[in-house]
């Protein structure tokens, strides 16, 4: 199957008018009848945005029925998750939930869901790791040396974020527990003015996703040190993983499908065939390793353990922080 490029999947239309609700479930056999809304809570052209472009297309022409995106940012993708929480159960309205929603579960006191209990999980679609970025005027080049460079100004380095309760935050504030240094936390609005003050010299390292760094690494701005994953990187070969020098560390992120709770298991397993078929395709496989990420094909409950793992991992690391939503 022919995918479209980055740039014109982040054109195409990303808003939907309402859909009327059907008090019927559709059957495996039938559905979709009508279209399908993919309510991604983050604004067009960030990691949950294309993820939903790139599986929406491959579902709209394997099914018959448009996938239509529809962008609803706001809360860390909160408001986008209650609104498919609230959703009837039918498989007309899927959210592309990412890593956020792991992490908003602690992060947010008054959420009114509970991001488990409430949605089921359809399929993972691809995870990535994020890397540890330095300006290159900082005098180190190995992780080992930037751990030793910390300890011995204690306080004295800054770490940018996406903000806080980020991914890129909480990796950090992991690696500082688990490595045992003190770095100030500095959050922005989002990555890229992160980055811009990274390579600027405002601050001294930035957990990065590796769609908004690998530019910068490839053109020298910012020197990258180790990915957070278990597993090397394709699309960063060349980098050790955070692992190797800190015992036990992982931190990656990861998009995926759920639906409301009680959605019908055969509408969910089709879609959890269809979606694991698009990511065995060549061509799916080699735009997600253009964006740095790993496919990950498996079952719903490979998925669900993924969310339940995460938002156990993430709750402590935000208990343990005293990380406060802004």
């Amino acid at each position: 199957m022919k995918f479209p490029h980055r740039r014109q999947f982040l054109h195409l239309a990303a808003g939907a008018a309402a859909l009327p609700a059907f008090p019927r479930i559709a059957t495996a056999q039938t559905y979709p009848t009508r279209p399908v809304r993919l309510v991604a809570g983050f604004a067009p052209a960030g990691g949950t945005d294309i993820t939903a472009r790139l599986i929406g297309h491959w579902l709209s022409e394997r099914l018959g029925q448009p996938f239509v995106v529809e962008n609803r940012p706001g809360g860390g993708g909160s408001i986008a998750t209650r609104a498919v929480v609230n959703s009837p159960a039918d498989g007309y309205t899927l959210l592309v939930a990412s890593h956020a929603n792991a992490i908003n579960a602690t992060l947010y006191e008054n959420l009114t869901y509970n991001f488990v209990r409430d949605t089921t999980p359809v399929a993972g679609v691809v995870r990535v790791p994020l890397v540890i970025v330095i300006n290159p005027s900082v005098p180190v080049r190995t992780l080992v040396e930037f751990i030793s460079f910390a300890k011995a100004n204690p306080g004295r380095v800054s770490m940018g974020s996406a903000g806080i309760g980020s991914g890129s935050h909480l990796a950090g504030e992991l690696f500082k527990m688990m490595a045992n240094v003190s770095i100030v936390h500095v959050p922005y609005r989002s990555a890229g003015p992160a980055l811009t003050d990274l390579m600027g010299g405002q601050v001294q390292v930035v957990f990065s996703g590796t769609l908004e760094a690998i530019e910068y690494i490839k053109a020298g701005r910012l020197r990258a040190l180790a990915v957070t994953t278990g597993t090397r990187s394709d699309a960063l070969p060349g980098l050790p993983v955070v692992a190797d020098f800190v015992p036990g560390y992982e931190a990656s992120g990861w998009y995926g499908i759920v639906a409301p709770k009680n959605t019908p298991v055969e509408i969910t397993d089709k879609l959890n065939g269809e979606i694991n078929t698009a990511l065995g395709d060549s061509a799916l496989k080699a735009r997600l390793a253009d964006l740095g990420g790993t496919a990950f094909i498996g079952s719903a409950a490979d998925f669900g353990k993924l969310i339940a793992d995460d938002t156990e991992k993430w709750g402590k690391v935000i208990r343990a922080a005293n990380i406060k939503a802004e």
